[in-house]
Parts: structure tokens; C-alpha cells; sequence
């Protein structure tokens, strides 16, 4: 069908999404006015920028539209559990793919428009440079320490339990020497933290201590816990992998959002370490535990 037969239905598709973000523009210029002032100007004029794009698309569609309440509300739960920084870029990510579909209708614009038509798709264009200056949510100067400290743990501790179930054969000590070299080395990762971001790290460096070690220890409470839930080897190591590979999705995907990075390759490098030093470490624990029991037949 050509796209000047597609443009009333696209146009009613286009004129929601864009009430729809002028609608989470404000409710966020209105959260952040008191905390941020240049972000929350910011985002209005974003909110105002996004009006005019409605009113461009609404004079191609018959039918008047209202914004998605229900992808407001679960926008704004976005903002509210993992910060307006993340809401920010998860919505500019989707405007990337919306442009592209935009301009898929331009030959259908009639040339008294094409100025306005490109003007929009300018607009649409810097909105992320725009946010992503403005943003001043304290945690962001802080995520690099959250991950680093995620990152090591999920590493580290899963390695440790494979190793110790090569050991024990116990999987309540295994889930114990979790949580003991977890504490001892959030400690560690903590002080490490601390003396990097004195480095002329632009945040405070105890903050940034703090949210490297408590990551650390809370992952390594979390990959533990399955062994003290069944006492069969392999349900326990597999289930607390599972665990690992959720909490390794969640901030690959987070730190793609916030970071542009790319998603698919931060986990499938993570998830690949974190894979073969389990593997690695299991192996070494079968070759200590049987060298332990020759050493003991000797003695």
C-alpha cells in the first residue's frame, strides 16, 4: 500500500506516541523542579517540542487523540525505582526508532510541509543530546562503581561456590564460604573503590566506596542463598547460575540504557567469563579435593 494511503493511520499511531511523551516531559519537569531546575527546564521545553509534533501529526488523522496513561504510569514507576535518568534514555531510545519510521512517510508530506516535517524530526533528533546534558541524578556519577562491584561479585562468588562444591560436596558450606569471601572481599573492593575515586573522581569517594562494597555483598548474599535452600549439588549450583545470569541481564541492560552501550555484547562477555571461571574453578576444586584425600592416605 503506498505510504500517502498509510499516513491517517500512522499519523494516529504518531500524534499518540507524541502525547504520550510530552505527558512523561512534564510529570518528570515536575518532579525534578525542586532538586534540578536546568533539567526540569529542560524538559519542559522537550514537553512543548513534543505538543508541536503532535499538532503536526493530528492534521493527518481523523480521529482525536489522548496520550497512553498506561505506558505513562509504567514510565513514571521507571522513573521512580531506577532513577529520571533511566526513564530519560529509555524513552529517547525508543524516539530513535520512531524518527526512522517517520521519515518513511515523508514522500506522503506535501511539500507546504516538508519545513515542518523536518524541523520535527531535527527536534526529535537533539532531545537526547539535550536530556542527557541536563541530567544531574546524583547516582549516575556513582554507576560505574555499581557495576564494578556487580560485576566482580557475580565473577568471584560463582567461582568460589564452583570451586568449593568441587571441595565439600556440602552445599550449605559451599553457600558459607560465598558469603565469608564475599564480606571479606566487598571490604577489599570497597577500599580499592575508595582509593580510585580520590583519583579526581568528580563525586565523594566514600560514596563511591560505599556503593561498590554493598553491591558487592548484596550479589554475593543473592548467589548464595540457593545453596541453603536444597541440599542437591546441582540444583543448587544451577539455580544460583540463573540467578547470576538475571542479575548480569539486568545491568548489562541497565548500563546500555544510561551508557549506550551495547546490550548483547556487555552480557555475552560477562555471562562468558563468569561461565568459564565457574567451569575453571570447579575443575581446580576436583584436583585439590583429590589431592587432599591422597595426602591424607599418605599421612
Amino acid at each position: 500500500m503506498p505510504v500517502s494511503q498509510e499516513l491517517p493511520k500512522a499519523a494516529e499511531r504518531f500524534a499518540r506516541s507524541e502525547l504520550t511523551q510530552r505527558e512523561v516531559y512534564n510529570r518528570l519537569s515536575r518532579a525534578e523542579l525542586t532538586k534540578h531546575k536546568a533539567l526540569a527546564e529542560s524538559l519542559t521545553r522537550m514537553a512543548e517540542s513534543e505538543q508541536r509534533h503532535y499538532e503536526f501529526w493530528q492534521k493527518y488523522s481523523s480521529v482525536k487523540q489522548g496520550p497512553d496513561m498506561l505506558k505513562v504510569r509504567l514510565l513514571m514507576l521507571l522513573k521512580l525505582v531506577l532513577g529520571t535518568t533511566f526513564a530519560i534514555k529509555f524513552m529517547e531510545k525508543q524516539e530513535v526508532a520512531i524518527i526512522g519510521k517517520y521519515k518513511e512517510f515523508e514522500p506522503a508530506i506535501p511539500d507546504s510541509e516538508k519545513v515542518d516535517f523536518r524541523s520535527m524530526i531535527e527536534d526529535e533528533e537533539v532531545h537526547e543530546k539535550e536530556a542527557s546534558g541536563e541530567v544531574k541524578g546524583s547516582y549516575i556519577r556513582y554507576i560505574s562503581f555499581i557495576i564494578l562491584g556487580l560485576a566482580d561479585a557475580i565473577v568471584e562468588i560463582s567461582g568460589i561456590h564452583a570451586g568449593s562444591l568441587g571441595i565439600y560436596k556440602s552445599t550449605e558450606l559451599t553457600g558459607v564460604a560465598g558469603i565469608v569471601a564475599g564480606g571479606a572481599a566487598s571490604i577489599a573492593m570497597a577500599s580499592a573503590a575508595y582509593a580510585q575515586a580520590k583519583q579526581g573522581f568528580e563525586g565523594k569517594a566514600s560514596v563511591s566506596a560505599a556503593f561498590t562494597g554493598i553491591s558487592y555483598f548484596v550479589n554475593a548474599i543473592c548467589l548464595a542463598a540457593p545453596y541453603f535452600l536444597t541440599s542437591t549439588q546441582a540444583v543448587a549450583f544451577t539455580t544460583s547460575v540463573v540467578v547470576a545470569l538475571i542479575i548480569i541481564g539486568f545491568t548489562s541492560y541497565f548500563n546500555s540504557v544510561v551508557s549506550d552501550s551495547k546490550f548483547i555484547k556487555d552480557f555475552a562477555e560477562l555471562a562468558g567469563i563468569m561461565l568459564a571461571a565457574s567451569a575453571a574453578l570447579y575443575i581446580l576444586g576436583l584436583v585439590i579435593a583429590s589431592f587432599l584425600k591422597i595426602s591424607a592416605a599418605v599421612v
